[in-house]
Order: structure tokens, then sequence, then C-alpha cells
């Protein structure tokens, strides 16, 4: 017990208190926030002289209660005064002794608090880069803590590959932070033949109903090649859907309108009650795709076949002859037409005869070409004695001066009117009617020199006119 009024308690062999002005930072915290007990060593007993006492030294000395009885500005001489200063200057040197123990205390435990900072603030780290993402992939929904910083990440550490048509929620690069939900979409290939229009379009939805929903296809009605509910698998499906439509069928002069998904417009007549019967048509190709409003017209057809014989016309070979004069042509073979057998295709449309179609050609008999000599002898320049006469006063009268004239039985022929013996007894070859007006004219004059005018009793009197 100290004679001052204030005690002082000395604890030996225990762990000296913290001052909270320099030793609240050197406390060291677990990973967990909490305190860590400084190392054994530092819990050795102090020496016997040190105490833990930290009085009023941190309050000035001047404003510390004064004990009753005491007396300011006593003399140090007294016997009183002696023992005070003597208490006074044992205080300060165990403040000076406790002060340099707590310096050695902080250098210590600084390394120490320096290390247990960096861990805590590294625990801290770790957790703040964690998080909960919601994962949803073709459907399938799970919670899953990553590291990744955005989507491409995560979607690469799960090990979720994606094609060009794949849909991903939120795209691919965008961050993520805790709590959000990332979806993919697998895409499917539909090879869609649509009302007979054939397309490959993509899909995310997992049966043929949301897939039509998807693709904004009308199926109310219409015709599908799968059912509704079928699943369709990442390889895709062919899907032919033929939606319902109005199509209006003329025929037997009537209308008829139907409501029909046919994928054929003979579907569609067919539908209508309309048989086709025969060379029947329609309006549009039968095989071709009936489209919405579409009128189709059925067309009656009744054919026959004509068949026409047709002359054909024979050719005309000419050769020459040198021992007819010139400007006489001889036939000697007459030609003879050929005959041919042509078949003709007529068509009656819904009651009208159309223009008959050539169908094919038979020939029952070949031309027989026609042969003609040709004179190539020079013409004599003169008969004696009858170069003078009148002979074209004679012709008109004969013939009306046409060289090919034939009489009306068939016996006399020319300018002159010959008998065929007469003009061949004269040098003449083949008809008189087919020699040359100079030649018929020089053969008159011969006869002439022959018989005078006798040969022509009726006109002959014209050559001397």
């Amino acid at each position: 017990m100290s004679n001052s009024q204030y005690q002082t308690f000395e604890a030996y062999g225990t762990q000296p208190a913290l001052d909270p002005r320099t030793d609240l930072h050197n406390m060291e915290t677990s990973a967990y926030g909490g305190y860590v007990p400084p190392p054994a060593y530092e819990a050795a007993a102090p020496p016997a002289y040190e105490d833990t006492y930290r009085p009023a030294y941190e309050v000035p000395e001047a404003v510390l209660p004064r004990p009753a009885g005491s007396v300011t500005g006593a003399d140090p001489t007294e016997p009183g005064a002696r023992a005070t200063t003597g208490r006074r200057a044992g205080a300060r040197a165990r403040r000076a002794r406790c002060t340099e123990r707590v310096d050695g205390t902080v250098r210590r435990l600084l390394p120490q608090a320096l290390v247990v900072a960096f861990l805590a603030g590294g625990t801290t780290a770790f957790v703040a880069e964690d998080k909960a993402i919601e994962l949803s992939v073709d459907g399938r929904p799970r919670t899953l803590h990553t590291f990744a910083d955005d989507v491409t990440e995560l979607l690469a550490e799960e090990g979720v590959r994606v094609r060009a048509h794949d849909v991903i929620v939120p795209a691919p690069g965008e961050a993520l932070a805790s709590g959000d939900e990332v979806a993919v979409r697998y895409a499917r290939p539909v090879r869609l033949m649509l009302d007979g229009q054939q397309r490959e379009v993509w899909t995310t939805a997992h049966t043929v109903e949301g897939a039509l929903q998807q693709l904004g296809v009308r199926a109310e009605g219409a015709y599908l090649s799968a059912s509704r509910s079928r699943r369709i698998g990442r390889e895709g499906l062919a899907l032919d859907v033929r939606t319902e439509r109005s199509v209006t069928v003329m025929a037997d002069g009537r209308a008829r309108t139907i409501r029909t998904n046919a994928a054929t417009v003979r579907e569609a007549v067919a539908e209508a009650g309309i048989t086709l019967r025969g060379q029947d048509a329609t309006s549009v190709a039968p095989e071709s795709f009936p489209r919405d409003g579409q009128t189709v017209s059925v067309l009656r057809i009744t054919g026959t076949k004509e068949i026409r014989e047709e002359l054909i016309p024979f050719e005309v070979e000419r050769t020459a002859d040198p021992s007819l004069f010139q400007g006489t042509e001889v036939v000697e073979r007459p030609g003879q037409p050929g005959l041919r057998r042509v078949t003709y295709s007529v068509r009656t449309v819904n009651g009208v005869r159309k223009k008959p179609r050539w169908v094919g050609t038979e020939v029952v008999r070949e031309p027989r070409a026609q042969v003609v000599k040709v004179g190539t002898r020079p013409l004599p320049a003169a008969v004696q004695g009858a170069d003078q006469l009148n002979w074209q006063g004679l012709a008109a009268c004969e013939s009306g001066g046409q060289p090919g004239a034939v009489d009306a039985s068939g016996t006399y022929g020319g300018l002159y009117q010959f008998d065929t013996q007469t003009w061949h007894s004269l040098g003449g070859t083949g008809r008189p009617q087919d020699a040359s007006a100079s030649e018929q004219t020089f053969r008159a004059k011969k006869l002439y020199m022959q018989q005078g005018a006798s040969p022509w009793p009726h006109c002959g009197g014209r050559l001397h006119g």
C-alpha cells in the first residue's frame, strides 16, 4: 500500500496492457477477422522491477486533485516534502522503462501485422471475384459459381459450344455480375416447303408447333408433314406445310369455290367434285401449286382426225435436141403428179371447233418428172416462093394467132392447125402446138410449097389477101 492517496498496482508475469494510441494497429487478425494472440515469446514475464502502472502522467500534473492537507510550495528539505519528491522520481523512472518496452513490442509486431493485413485483403478479393450465375442451356437451367468476367469466358469455362445461328442472352462479351442469368438457345435448321416454295430457316424452338409460331406460319387448317408435337433435334428436320387456300373451279358452266390445302391443281379440281376425262385439260398446269384466290377453268376437249389427199407436183426435165429448130420444145414424156395423204387433228374445246393441226404426212404415189426436148438447130433463113405470103393472116384465121391452140377434137394444133401426121412428114417432132411459132411458120411454108393453100380450105385465101 503506497503512502500516497493513489495506489500503485504492479503486475508481474502477465502481458502488458496495450496502449490504444500505439498498439491498436499491431493487433493481428485471422483470415476470418478474429484476433490472433502474439507469439509465445511475447508473453514472457517482465523483470521484477517493472510494473504496469500507467497513471496520470498522461494528465498534466497541475490538474490532478491534490490530497487533503497538502501544502503548495512546501520546502523540499522537510521530511514530508522529501517523501513526496522521492515518490515522484520513482514514478518517472517507471514511466521511462515502460515507454522503452512498448517501443520494442511495436517493432516486433509490425512485420507480422503487415502479413496478416495482406492475407485478409486477398481473402476479401477472392470472395468478391466469385459470382453466382443462373445458366440455362437449351432450356436446362442450373446455378453455378464462376470467376469468369464475361459471357464468352463463362461459356468456354463450362464447355458450351455455340454455332452461328444460336441465340445467347446476354450477348457474348457482355460483363457478368453475381446474380445474372445467362441463356443459350440452340438453333435448329428446318428445310421448310411452304406452299410450294422451299427455303431453309433456323429456329430455337424444340417442337414443330413452336417452330411454326416462331416463324409466323399460319397453321390453322394447314397440312403438316410432321405432327405438331414432334421434337426437333439439333440436326433439324424437313417440314412440308400447305396452308388452307380459297380456289374457284369453273367447269361445265358452273363455278365452285372451295377451301383446300391441296398440293396440285389436279387435286383441287378433284376436291371440287369435277372429273377430268379423256383429253380434258385445265387453264393452268394441272401439276402446278394452287394459289389463294386462284380461278381454274376446266376445258372439255374432244378430238377427231381428218385425212386429206393432196397432189404432189411433178418436176420438168429439159434436154437439148439438135434435130429440133431453136425455140422448139417437144415433150418426150409427160409428167405425172404424185399423191400424198395428210392427217390433221381437229379439236373442239367447250363446243368450239379449233383450227386443224397438222399431225403427219404419208406419200401414196411418188410424182414422175416430165421430159422435154429443147431444139438447138438454127432456123432456115427463108422458104423460096412462100416468104411473101400473109402467114400472119392465115394464123389469125386458123387459131386466133395462138401457137398452142388445139381444136375441140384434139386432132389439130398450133398456129396453122396441123395434124400430127402432117407435122411429122414435114420434119417436125412431138406435137405441133409444142413447137415455137417460128418453126410452125417454117413448116407451114414447106407445106404450102408442096400442096399450095389446099390444106387450109376455109382460111387459105388469107395468104393472098
